[in-house]
């Protein structure tokens, strides 16, 4: 079994507030949800306006599967104009690496 996991560092757009913030980071969580096999959160700036930090994991029965998993992931995250990707971070383990 492989798990992996990526994490976004987001600098949002034209944000004031914890609830613009809000309208920006949920429809994107919810789409990642929605179009991938993965669970997502945010994860991290929770109290800062332009920044988010949000994450996904996956698991699969093979190590090619996840890796596409996660290119597309960060390739659908650094497409939307309504944020800008300053990092991403990814890991990858399998139940073997004990």
């Amino acid at each position: 079994m492989w798990i992996g996991w990526i994490e976004f560092d987001l600098l949002l757009g034209d944000v004031h507030s914890l609830k613009a913030k809000r309208s920006v980071v949920r429809p994107l969580v919810a789409e990642l949800r929605r179009r991938f096999p993965v669970s997502v959160a945010e994860v991290g700036h929770l109290d800062l306006h332009r920044r988010a930090l949000v994450g996904a994991g996956v698991v699969t029965g093979d190590s090619a599967h996840l890796v596409d998993v996660l290119d597309q992931l960060e390739r659908f995250v650094a497409a939307r104009p309504e944020t800008e990707l300053l990092s991403a971070h990814r890991g990858l383990h399998t139940t073997e690496d004990e």
